[in-house]
């Protein structure tokens, strides 16, 4: 579905001598993404996570390299408006009209797909009741509650059937209960068929809701895997103790091996199964967001 093969992109910038030079947000990026996958993208902030995603959403042009949907390639002016429909959106910023109601705002988006008007009514329609929000269709976008708004920027991004769609950071400032229902909600997206690919600083939803994972760090692709091959790999049980002020931890295939280390240790520890978090900051040297 998505091929994405030797990615880069740079920025001209001024270093610390206050002279031009060129700074790379992303290195060589090559990735394949499958039809009906749901896909995560990690990394620290200045990982390239962000302008990645602006190059396959075409809203930055990479420097080299080449980005095709089903064959389209993405620059070809040919292919850019079949592109485009097969995308949706689903931004981090809440972008609406805020001065217009839940339906009002997703009438204007389809309007800007040349919908049809019958169309549009039935689209809206069932927009609204897959993602629980019928209710409020005459509500103004300022009353609805932030894992409302999500699922209406969700609702929006898919309203003109894209088969592709991205997701950044679905659930940032949103209590767990909501994010749960939002995690059904992209689970239920690609058992119909959807691509999905996000983007998120909360490790476990990536590791709850992707089938892959791919870890990104200073522009480069460290490693590509599904969660469970990452945890397997890496190691299974987690030693977790205090050196000091700071936090310290060792990955070991089993719990003996574990504990036989335990008793190496001067501090108190503990022993806990390997989670995505865990691979993370062993892979990158940094937590998500630092």
């Amino acid at each position: 579905m998505i091929e994405i093969r030797n990615l880069r992109k740079t920025f001209p910038h001024k270093n610390a001598q206050n002279k031009n030079a060129e700074k790379t947000a992303v290195d060589g990026l090559s990735l394949t993404i499958g039809t009906g996958e749901i896909f995560g993208l990690l990394g620290p902030n200045g990982a390239g996570k962000t302008t990645t995603i602006r190059m396959l959403t075409m809203l930055t042009r990479p420097t080299e390299g080449e980005i095709l949907y089903d064959g389209k390639r993405v620059g070809d002016e040919d292919d850019a408006l079949a592109i485009k429909q097969m995308i949706g959106v689903v931004p981090q910023n809440l972008n609406f009209d805020q001065d217009l109601t839940v339906g009002e705002n997703l009438e204007l988006h389809a309007r800007l797909y040349h919908m049809g008007k019958a169309e549009r009514e039935a689209r809206i329609a069932e927009l609204l009741e897959y993602v629980e929000l019928s209710g409020v269709v005459n509500d103004g976008v300022r009353r609805l509650s932030g894992g409302m708004k999500r699922r209406l920027l969700i609702a929006r991004a898919l309203i003109h059937h894209p088969e592709i769609l991205f997701l950044d950071e679905p659930t940032v400032a949103l209590d767990p209960q909501v994010r749960w229902r939002i995690w059904e909600l992209v689970r239920r997206l690609a058992n119909d068929g959807a691509t999905v690919l996000i983007t998120t600083h909360y490790i476990e939803e990536a590791e709850e809701l992707c089938d892959r994972v791919a870890i990104m760090n200073k522009g480069k692709l460290i490693a590509v895997d599904t969660p469970k091959n990452f945890i397997s790999r890496l190691g299974r049980f987690v030693v977790e103790w205090r050196d000091g002020t700071k936090r310290d931890f060792r990955l070991f295939d089993s719990r003996e091996e574990a504990g036989r280390f335990i008793g190496t240790l001067d501090a108190a520890a503990s022993i806990r199964e390997t989670n995505l978090e865990d691979v993370f900051i062993e892979l990158t040297g940094r937590k998500e967001g630092l």
